[in-house]
């Protein structure tokens, strides 16, 4: 960090070189050198909400001022990983061989020994959990003493590491806690999957420490990315329950659960987390839109969903579809959508690379059998990227995927996708034979709903 020397006006007293006066910056540096560079470094925070690329010279150095949040990133170059702190006046100094980067990475430089504590966490995590998945196919007993083995050794590396803050100390000892407690948390899920065990429920007395969580203590939540995920899990669930309960769409039960919230920190980050994708999926924007703002006190995140719902609006029922030309067609040549016209269109917007959007096959197959020689056509649009079109030829093949099988060529990037403001596959959309939108969130093939509206529509 550079020290700057203040001098006072005339009159007043004079400081000596001795007495230089460091001024608080509000920035973090990171920088370094990186030998068989293959990608830039990319920095992302624990929740995704942005990336910041940093450049790596031909010569393998580089230098970034960040302006930021204090708190733990994750910082990639390809399948190289690691987690960096950074908080203002951070000076970190990274060097690592590409070629070799786990054994090669290090950290000097102001504030690399909470980072060098991050890296030594992860090393012995994954040492203590062992390979692949064996960690979640023990038995209840041996699984509950290896997950406090590992949060007790992570305490001891903890407080052996020396140069951390209190701070720091205290926040880092509720994440192991809470990580501890949110293995315990997702054990029945991974054990039933991984040990091949379908009906599987853990005991009561398994998960009898998570009997006295308190999922809305907002000083936990901020300090521990293990307890926001929990509280986040927690509310998909009562938002599952919720659903069942009223008879309404997941978005809507979520939506108003979250709104629901007392405390107005949890309540508004999850808001805007959950209407960030969830406007753009919910088959009544009008009054999504109308719980998000009566809940929401953050005025950043309201003015950022309403611009959301503005566009919004640009595909909502009545108005003329956004069109795609000359789509591939995996049945040969290319198919637009003003070839269409005259019947109802009922489009998918899947990838091969996706598990709900195949989950949905069967369904949408049974559904296609079910509305042949009807005045419909049945049309699945792939956002896979190029590099992946030979998957989706084979999937379409393998899977005998019925209907009009198209392959935009751009994924996510072509004009249509974003038109409809696509941030999460699968969608569904509904147009009528005008060209016009009936739905742009239409019914899963899965929901029952969907046949409900095509016999409203009487096709």
């Amino acid at each position: 960090m550079k020290k700057l020397i203040v001098a006072l006006g005339v009159g007043l007293i004079c400081f000596s070189c001795k007495n230089e006066v460091e001024i608080p910056v509000d920035y973090a540096v990171i920088s370094g050198t990186i030998t068989n560079k293959v990608e830039d470094f990319t920095l992302m925070p624990s929740d995704r909400s942005f990336k910041e690329i940093i450049s790596i010279g031909e010569d393998g150095k580089f230098r970034d001022t960040l302006r930021l949040e204090s708190g733990v990133y994750t910082l990639y170059s390809g399948k190289n990983v690691t987690k960096v702190y950074l908080e203002d006046g951070s000076d970190v100094v990274i060097n690592a061989d590409i070629s070799n980067f786990s054994e090669t990475l290090s950290f000097t430089g102001k504030g690399s020994e909470i980072c060098n504590y991050l890296e030594a966490k992860v090393k012995k995590e994954k040492e203590l959990k062992g390979e692949g998945n064996s960690y979640f196919t023990l038995e209840e007993a041996e699984f509950k003493t290896k997950a406090n083995k590992i949060k007790t050794t992570l305490e001891k590396i903890l407080s052996e590491t020396e140069g951390i803050s209190k701070d720091f100390v205290a926040n880092e000892k509720t994440e192991l806690n809470y990580a501890y407690l949110s293995s315990l948390d997702s054990y029945s899920k991974f054990h039933s999957y991984f040990a091949k065990k379908p009906d599987y429920i853990a005991s009561a007395s398994f998960l009898e420490e998570l009997k006295n969580i308190d999922y809305f203590n907002q000083k936990d939540y901020m300090v521990s990315t293990s307890y926001k995920q929990m509280v986040k899990s927690y509310i998909m669930a009562q938002s599952q329950k919720k659903m069942k309960e009223d008879s309404i769409s997941y978005d809507m039960a979520s939506i108003k659960y979250v709104a629901a919230i007392k405390n107005d920190y949890i309540k508004n980050d999850i808001l805007y987390s959950t209407a960030k994708m969830g406007i753009t999926f919910t088959g009544d924007i009008q009054e999504y839109y109308k719980i998000f703002m009566d809940a929401s006190t953050n005025e950043e995140y309201k003015k950022e969903i309403t611009e959301t719902f503005n566009k919004l609006k640009t595909v909502a029922p009545g108005q003329p579809s956004p069109k795609f030309v000359d789509y591939e067609n995996y049945a040969g040549g290319t198919t637009s959508l003003d070839d269409l016209k005259g019947k109802y269109v009922y489009i998918d917007i899947w990838a091969t690379w996706c598990g709900p959007c195949k989950a949905e096959i069967p369904f949408l197959q049974k559904v296609e059998k079910k509305y042949h020689g009807k005045n419909i056509e049945f049309v699945s649009i792939s956002v896979d990227k190029k590099e992946d079109h030979n998957k989706w030829k084979t999937m379409v093949k393998e899977k005998e995927l019925g209907g009009i099988q198209l392959f935009t060529g751009n994924d996510f990037n072509s004009k249509f996708i974003e038109d409809y403001f696509v941030m999460g596959i699968p969608k569904f959309i509904l147009l009528d034979p005008s060209g016009n939108i009936v739905k742009s969130s239409a019914p899963r093939p899965s929901d029952s709903k969907l046949i409900d509206l095509f016999n409203q529509l009487e096709i």
